[in-house]
């Protein structure tokens, strides 16, 4: 099993900062995701870490052992591409067989090793099958089992769903964390998409402009952002600025804003009356014709458009001159109704302004 840790890690190319200082610890046998927008620096990151990338400062520890003259065929990672990176004119064993031949493993262990590979991501009966002739959640398993079937320490995944269908996406999240379970190995995934992040990750690493700005569980992310940024990125989010009005014990804020009051929780110290913040709230906090009892955050909402999503509707509102967001199961009202509305004190998230 092996532990990776980061320090102070800076790469660039000739003047721009990709990635900036980055100190990280992923646990051994951790589903470890870095996240973030394009061109936040995980994919160069990620290549850093196997080893195709050389940082200008900084060092990778894999286990304490310091990785910055380790090449990568010596580093014991096993990489999956974006793009799979299948050798079309080859079998799916003998795609998978690949990196053992070029460790010359002896072929009877080489022919066990593989077929174990096969079972694992659910490939039989495709062995003599080739790329084109698969789906692509099938070339997505190949390039996988290809990745494992080397026996990694740490198994590296840059953004391996992002070529595949929101169905096939779904599935292949699933087999991912089965695989994952079932191996106990060491990953570390780079993606955009914050469902995969929230559904898969054990923790995430929010990454903004080079910098990690944010790692914790998926749920610690969502529930309890740090920052702006991250409200945002992770999920949708209700941002509406005001200002502190009075502050309680164990974080607790009353914050003026163009809804209302709303009191609310800091997520940070150093707020004082007067200071300008940003309340977070999620869509699905947002209750509409709240019972009688629930005698704070309360306030007036027009019905603007309601949107259908399958499982879910999509309630657009506005109060006064700003616009909400609220998920509701069912149907609420027409366009143009008037509702009343209501957040739960701890559901919604007093933010600096910017981090």
């Amino acid at each position: 099993m092996t532990a990776i840790r980061i320090e102070h890690l800076t790469k660039s190319y000739d003047g721009p900062v990709v990635v900036d200082d980055v100190s990280l610890r992923v646990e051994s046998g951790e589903l470890f995701f870095l996240l973030g927008p394009s061109g936040c620096g995980k994919s160069t990151l990620l290549r850093a870490i196997a080893g195709f990338v050389a940082p200008n400062k900084g060092e990778i520890y894999f286990n304490e052992r310091p990785m910055s003259a380790v090449p990568p065929k010596d580093r014991g990672t096993g990489m999956v591409f974006q793009n799979y990176a299948l050798w079309p004119h080859m079998t799916v064993v003998q795609n998978i067989a690949f990196g053992l031949e070029v460790r010359q493993v002896p072929r009877a262990e080489r022919d066990r090793q593989v077929a174990e590979a096969v079972s694992l991501v659910r490939l039989n009966g495709q062995e003599q099958s080739r790329p084109t002739q698969l789906s692509g959640g099938q070339q997505q398993r190949v390039a996988l089992a290809r990745a494992l079937v080397i026996r990694p320490a740490v198994l590296l995944l840059d953004e391996p769903l992002s070529n595949l269908d929101a169905r096939l996406r779904t599935e292949m999240r699933e087999e991912i964390r089965r695989i994952h379970d079932e191996t106990k190995l060491t990953t570390i995934y780079v993606t955009h998409d914050q469902k995969e992040a929230l559904s898969l990750a054990d923790r995430i690493a929010v990454m903004n402009r080079g910098r990690v700005v944010q790692v914790g569980a998926p749920r610690d992310l969502y529930c309890r952002p740090l920052s702006r940024f991250v409200a945002g990125f992770i999920g949708e989010a209700n941002m509406i600025d005001g200002r502190v009005r009075a502050l309680g014990a164990s974080g607790e804020v009353e914050v003026e804003t163009p809804i209302g009051p709303l009191r609310g929780t800091a997520v940070a110290g150093g707020l004082a009356v007067g200071a300008n913040v940003c309340c977070c709230i999620r869509p699905e906090s947002i209750q509409l014709s709240p019972p009688d009892g629930l005698d704070v955050n309360r306030f007036r909402a027009t019905v603007e458009r309601e949107l259908f999503f399958g499982e879910l509707q999509h309630v657009q509102l506005r109060a006064g001159q700003t616009c909400l967001s609220s998920y509701r199961l069912q149907p609420t009202r027409t366009a143009g109704a008037e509702v009343e509305c209501c957040v739960s004190p701890q559901d919604v998230i007093v933010l600096p302004p910017e981090l």
